[in-house]
């Protein structure tokens, strides 16, 4: 197994294999990934050949095993602290830690009536009364940020962090859905959306030859 591994779920589909990814990529470590097809017969078994949880995403680094999503970015941020994967300042680094953890274990509405699905184009789909108050609630969030923090650059805190890594699904949701953003939350969706990065994320999930009706006829 190379240096660096991270097992990931479709592209299409896994916002949480996102996350990490968008950060590895951002470190700029080599790296070898391991895409698992979601919600077949056998996903489980081969997930558990590489993460305890039997979920992905999980690294693998010098037979460290490291799952969950957020703390793969928190140790990305430990192996790479000259990235400035958190803010310098202490009030903004409590901030993004905070609105981190609140996506990591929030917006339950959110997730399950607008699941990640780049190649899809569905206005208007699933906007009940629960996900807009999850949708208000993150440009809120971004709005608040962007506001206090970020001077200096198009993200959340000026530079790209953890913070943007963690919302980053929620702008492709954004755009498959269809929701309308205006003013800093705009330019911020903007700014995810064009990172190379996500894009080359993009295209990926874009050429997988796999669908899935729990996603795709929701």
């Amino acid at each position: 197994m190379a240096e660096w591994t991270i097992i990931l779920g479709n592209k299409n589909y896994s916002s949480w294999s996102l996350r990490p990814w968008l950060v590895m990529e951002h470190v700029g470590v080599p790296y070898v990934e391991e895409v698992i097809q979601l919600d077949q017969e056998d996903t489980k078994e081969l997930i558990l050949r590489y993460s305890p949880s039997g979920r992905v995403p999980c690294v693998h680094h010098q037979g460290l095993v490291v799952w969950d999503s957020l703390a793969i970015c928190e140790y990305l941020n430990e192996c790479f602290p000259a990235k400035k994967l958190w803010p310098a300042d202490p009030k903004a680094r409590m901030v993004a830690r905070a609105v981190s953890a609140e996506m990591h274990s929030g917006f339950g509405a959110l997730r399950e009536k607008m699941p990640m699905n780049i190649r899809a184009s569905k206005p208007g789909k699933g906007r009940t009364p629960a996900v807009e108050l999850d949708i208000r609630r993150i440009v809120e969030i971004w709005r608040s940020c962007r506001g206090r923090f970020g001077e200096g650059g198009p993200f959340l805190f000026g530079h790209f962090t953890i913070a943007d890594a963690m919302f980053a699904p929620v702008v492709t949701r954004f755009r498959t859905y269809d929701v309308p953003l205006t003013g800093s939350a705009a330019d911020y969706a903007s700014a995810v959306w064009e990172m190379p990065s996500l894009q080359k994320w993009v295209e990926a999930a874009q050429a997988e030859p796999w669908s899935n009706p729990k996603y795709d006829d929701l």
